[in-house]
C-alpha cells in the first residue's frame, strides 16, 4: 500500500512537471482584443512614436486602386485611433521606423500588378501633421525591414525583380545613405528589430511562399559584420518582429496553404527561442510595434495571400 502511494505521488509529481514544461513550451504570455483599426488592409508598415501606433499603407484590394496611402495612430491609453495625413504616395510593403520624434517610411511598391520598387524615403512630422521627401535609398525595394540603431536608419533586405541582400544605412542628419556589409542571407517578407546595440534580422522567404526561412541573422554597426544567430522554430514569411524587455518576438506570417498564429520569442543571452501564447488570430503581412510595455499586432490578411483585416490585437509578455 506504502509502495502504491509512493508510486502515485511519484508520477503525479512527473505529470506536474511535464503541464509546466508543456505551459512554458507554448503558453507564456497573454492576449486582448482591443480598438479595431478603422481601415481594413494588409502589407502595411508600423512603428511606434511618442506613446502612439502609427499604420502606414498597405492593400486594400488586390486589384487596380487596391494599394492605399492611408496612415492612422493608434492611443494605446485611449484605446482609439485617428487618422493623419496620408502618405504622398500610396504603397505597399513598406518599412517604417521613428528616430527623434519623426516617422521614416522606406520603399515598398506602387501597383498591385506588376508591382513596382521604389526608392523613395519620407519623413513625417506629428507635431504638424506633415510629410516631406527626403534623399531616396540607393536601391529600389519592397518587402524589406527597418529599424533604428544609434540614430541611424538600416533598411535590409527586400525584392524588385529578384531577392535581395542588400543593407543600406540612412543618417537623418546628413540625409545621405551609404551601403553597409550585405545580408549573408538575402530573403523579402523578412522582419527586423534593433536588441542591445545590434541589429536582428529573422525570417523572410525566398521570392515564393514555399520558401519561406527560419534564418536568424545579427548585424553589428559598429563592426559592419554578420553573424548567424539559432532559428526560428518556424521558417515563416510575412511576419512582424518587436524587440521589448530584452528579448525579440515574432509574430505571425503564411505558408502557401495558410496562414500562422505562432508567437516565438528569442533571448540573445541563452541564444534560445521560447513558443509563446500563439496570436488569437493567424495572420501574416502584419504590423507590430510596442508601447507601455504591451506589444499590439494590427491588421494583416486572414488568408493567405488576397485578405486584409483591422484586427488589433495586445500582447502582454508578462515581462
Amino acid at each position: 500500500m506504502k509502495r502504491g502511494a509512493k508510486n502515485l505521488a511519484v508520477v503525479v509529481g512527473i505529470a506536474c512537471l511535464l503541464a509546466a514544461i508543456a505551459v512554458r513550451a507554448g503558453g507564456l504570455g497573454s492576449w486582448r482584443t482591443a480598438a479595431p483599426m478603422p481601415l481594413e488592409r494588409t502589407e502595411v508598415a508600423t512603428a511606434a512614436l511618442d506613446g502612439k501606433i502609427y499604420v502606414i499603407g498597405g492593400f486594400r484590394t488586390f486589384f487596380i486602386g487596391g494599394v492605399t496611402d492611408a496612415v492612422q495612430a493608434y492611443d494605446p491609453v485611449l484605446d482609439r485611433w485617428e487618422d493623419r495625413a496620408p502618405l504622398p504616395q500610396a504603397l505597399h510593403h513598406v518599412a517604417a521606423a521613428g528616430i527623434d520624434g519623426k516617422l521614416y517610411v522606406v520603399g515598398g511598391y506602387r501597383n498591385v500588378w506588376p508591382w513596382q520598387p521604389v526608392a523613395s524615403l519620407w519623413r513625417y512630422d506629428p507635431s504638424t501633421d506633415r510629410w516631406e521627401v527626403r534623399r531616396s535609398m540607393l536601391t529600389a525595394r519592397g518587402a524589406l525591414a527597418a529599424a533604428v540603431m544609434n540614430g541611424k536608419l538600416y533598411a535590409v533586405g527586400g525584392m524588385t525583380n529578384q531577392v535581395l541582400n542588400v543593407n543600406e544605412e540612412y543618417d537623418p542628419v546628413t540625409d545621405t545613405w551609404r551601403k553597409r556589409a550585405p545580408m549573408p542571407t538575402g530573403r523579402d517578407h523578412l522582419a527586423a528589430a534593433a536588441l542591445g546595440g545590434k541589429l536582428y534580422i529573422v525570417g523572410g522567404r525566398v521570392g515564393s511562399l514555399d520558401r519561406n526561412l527560419a534564418v536568424t541573422e545579427v548585424y553589428d554597426p559598429a563592426a559592419d559584420r554578420w553573424e548567424t544567430k539559432r532559428p526560428m522554430p518556424t521558417a515563416r514569411g510575412g511576419i512582424a518582429a518587436v524587440a521589448l524587455g530584452g528579448r525579440l518576438f515574432v509574430f505571425g506570417g503564411e505558408e502557401s496553404a495558410r496562414t500562422l498564429a505562432q508567437t516565438e520569442a528569442y533571448d540573445p543571452v541563452t541564444d534560445q527561442w521560447t513558443a509563446m501564447a500563439p496570436m488569437p488570430t493567424a495572420r501574416h503581412g502584419l504590423g507590430a510595434a510596442a508601447v507601455g510595455g504591451k506589444i499590439y499586432v494590427i491588421g494583416g490578411g486572414v488568408r493567405p495571400r488576397a485578405s486584409k483585416s483591422n484586427l488589433n490585437e495586445g500582447f502582454d509578455p508578462g515581462l
